[in-house]
């Protein structure tokens, strides 16, 4: 049940940020082995002035078409994140253009008692999953 939170710039159409996050749930399936209807996105538009993502001394130039992807999972292990991430650079810039210096991933990890589904009931806990 990873939830996936997408910062970008403003001024994607509304069929530029499904195709993204179409693809984002490819890569999901993936790696992460889910049912297809475990699908939770949010996206956020900032104005470009809002993002600073600078390179780490890294060495490379973002451009305008930055994502910043913060997923929200259960612990994950070295391999699966390692798979996610690539799968998610490859299936956004296949599908939607980003470059993979455009392309910020990080990882927030929780268990799973610490979701509520709906209904304000811990469903892991009380056993409904």
């Amino acid at each position: 049940m990873p939830l996936l939170q997408f910062d970008v710039i403003q001024g994607r159409s509304e069929a530029e940020l499904r195709t993204l996050l179409d693809a984002a749930h490819r890569a999901v399936l993936t790696a992460f082995k889910v049912p297809e209807r475990d699908r939770y996105q949010i996206v956020h538009e900032n104005k470009a002035y809002q993002m600073v993502f600078q390179d780490t001394g890294l060495g490379f130039t973002r451009g305008d078409n930055l994502v910043m992807v913060r997923v929200y999972t259960s612990p994950r292990s070295a391999e699966q994140k390692q798979h996610f991430m690539a799968e998610l650079a490859r299936e956004l810039r296949e599908s939607s253009g980003v470059e993979g210096r455009d392309l910020m991933i990080s990882f927030i990890t929780n268990d799973k008692g610490d979701w509520s589904f709906a209904d304000g009931e811990a469903q892991y806990l009380t056993g409904r999953l």
